[in-house]
């Protein structure tokens, strides 16, 4: 009993492929001073916030095309571009970096309108 016990323990623990989660893949280039001012405006604070925990940032350079596992919807042609996937297929995209003040209120829209973002966070929040 207390090996079957460790074994299902041990399997909880195994992380999930990361084409099986919501992500959001940051597509950058070398060079390119949009991507810098979001590294230094939203990259420090993304992982503490509740976006960042629920859709983990990943990057991938513009030339490599998309991490292995994900399918884009269409070619990216701008840096940074950033787009949403649930289980390895985009769901949304935003082509540019504005500004903090307009990322944020975007990036929580499409939170909301494709994956399971809200009803997660209005559970924390009781």
């Amino acid at each position: 009993m207390r090996r079957l016990a460790t074994a299902l323990s041990a399997l909880l623990l195994l992380p999930l492929p990361l084409s099986a989660e919501v992500r959001l893949i940051m597509v950058e280039q070398p060079g390119c001073a949009y991507c810098m001012a979001w590294d230094d405006e939203i990259g420090p604070v993304y992982p503490k916030t509740a976006e960042g925990d629920f859709a983990p940032l990943q990057r991938a350079q513009l030339r490599d095309g998309p991490p292995e596992g994900v399918t884009y919807d269409r070619r990216v042609n701008f840096t940074p571009t950033f787009i949403l996937v649930d289980d390895g297929t985009e769901v949304a995209r935003l082509e540019g970096y504005p500004g903090e003040h307009f990322f944020w209120p975007v990036l929580s829209e499409m939170l909301a309108e494709n994956t399971a973002f809200a009803e997660r966070n209005t559970e924390r929040s009781r």
